[in-house]
């Protein structure tokens, strides 16, 4: 509420949140309505993503020398990042959309293609995101051959080994139906509580005699209770009190005509 000696909004945290103690029920309510609201989205208006993962170990032809040194080892084990480059590279990946016939381009493929690098060794993951779950087994198996051959090709290694071969995924990996429905519900809570909110700080009228002396600096000489039981009997007397005088009316205007006739009456029996 503001005050009127000056332009500082001042906040009486009790009152607000009193306020938004009485309004609770409304920001619940709110929050049920965006969560479900999160819920139906993720479930029936996001396609479900897939994803399958193959992995690969690289050999390098320094591995069979017998006075393998730790500094050759780990030269190795540095080289993977130069792997994965390769594997992601446009050789590849656009070789495996024209074997698939792909209806894309090489960034939007890239995009659905994650390699990562196992730490302190030479296995590599491959993974691939896609709609369809067996569509998405087939081209993580696709971008690993091709990603061999060009390995082989291109640096000096004796072979990229199958550790894993891709699997054939059961559930969508995303949307994560249960976090949308989490997001969903906090965002109706927060947004319909930070209105609440606003709506508390843009009232600046007076509720009490407090309000008065606080904000006015005026004291207050004598309240007046209005309670809605004495202004219905209120209502209900003065239509009665109305009636009455109706009643009346309609009496005094008979009574004016009866005289009418009489006086006329009279005349005409004079006459």
């Amino acid at each position: 509420m503001q005050n009127a000696n000056d332009d500082v909004i001042e906040i009486d945290l009790k009152d607000l949140f009193g306020f938004l103690l009485h309004w609770l029920w409304v920001i619940v309510v709110s929050g049920i309505v965006a969560g479900v609201a999160g819920y139906l989205i993720s479930s029936l208006a996001v396609t479900p993503l897939y994803q399958s993962t193959t992995t690969v170990y690289i050999l390098s032809k320094q591995e069979n020398n017998s006075n393998l040194t730790y500094s050759d080892l780990q030269l190795g084990s540095q080289l993977t990042m130069d792997y994965a480059l390769l594997i992601k590279s446009r050789t590849v990946l656009e070789q495996v959309i024209e074997t698939y016939g792909l209806d894309m381009t090489y960034e939007q493929f890239s995009g659905q293609v994650d390699v990562e690098t196992v730490t302190n060794t030479r296995s590599i993951n491959i993974t691939v995101t896609n709609p369809d779950p067996t569509m998405a087994m087939m081209i993580a198996d696709q971008v690993r051959e091709i990603a061999a051959e060009h390995i082989t090709s291109v640096m000096d290694i004796q072979a990229v080994n199958l550790v894993d071969a891709a699997n054939l995924p059961d559930h969508p990996s995303s949307p994560n139906i249960l976090k949308w429905t989490l997001i969903g519900a906090l965002i109706g809570l927060f947004l319909c509580a930070g209105l609440l909110v606003v709506r508390f700080l843009m009232d600046d009228t007076l509720k009490s005699s407090e309000d008065v002396e606080k904000y006015l600096g005026l004291s207050t000489l004598a309240m007046i209770p209005v309670a809605e039981s004495a202004g219905k009997k209120g209502k209900d007397k003065r239509h009665g009190t109305s009636v009455k005088s109706g009643h009346t009316d309609q009496q005094s205007q008979n009574s004016y005509d009866n005289s009418d006739l009489e006086d006329i009456s009279n005349e005409m029996e004079v006459q």
